[in-house]
């Protein structure tokens, strides 16, 4: 595996590197040790899957506050999505930064998302699919948020006229310092 690191402080793009034959080829998305090599600690609680129908739907931004935060690693599985990290972090030397990353069907990319930062994607093909693995349960009262479209962060999603659900629309404006 091989670990790139991002613009936002412990967030990377981890590459996958197959072993390939006549039949195909085999590689690892998580390995504890190469993980853990890269001074990553994330201990695969709960794995999801989303599956968006329409490009433009926006999923997220989404966070755990402690005791309940979580990493996420995310893989597209098919289609293709534009993958958002927001630095909400206060005293994090990237706060108030995000990025983005396009990650698509067969490109052997992940990316790890680091505890405390707000997380989301925007479905860049029909029909895409996502799975990603947490390093903790979902816990409804701990679950924090920012709109899409939230002015403090001005991300510069790649398709216009989004789908978001109402939940996701209704975040309040960030506020610094307020979690």
């Amino acid at each position: 595996m091989i670990f790139r690191p991002t613009d936002i402080e412990g967030a990377y793009v981890v590459s996958m590197e197959p072993r390939e034959d006549e039949r195909g080829w085999f590689a690892r998305a998580w390995c504890e040790d190469e993980f853990a090599g890269q001074g990553l600690d994330i201990r695969v609680v709960q794995t999801n899957v989303s599956f968006n129908h329409t490009p433009g739907t926006i999923r997220g931004l989404h966070w755990q506050i402690e005791p309940h935060g979580e990493t996420k690693l995310m893989r597209c599985t098919r289609g293709a999505i534009f993958d958002v990290i927001v630095d909400v972090r206060e005293g994090s030397p990237t706060y108030g930064r995000w990025q983005g990353f396009r990650l698509e069907e067969g490109d052997r990319q992940l990316v790890f998302v680091p505890e405390g930062c707000a997380h989301g994607y925007q479905a860049v093909a029909a029909a895409s699919e996502v799975t990603y693995n947490t390093s903790h349960a979902y816990v409804e009262g701990a679950e924090r948020g920012v709109r899409w479209d939230d002015p403090v962060f001005g991300i510069e999603w790649p398709l216009d006229a989004p789908i978001v659900s109402e939940k996701d629309a209704s975040w309040p404006d960030y506020v610094v310092g307020v979690e």
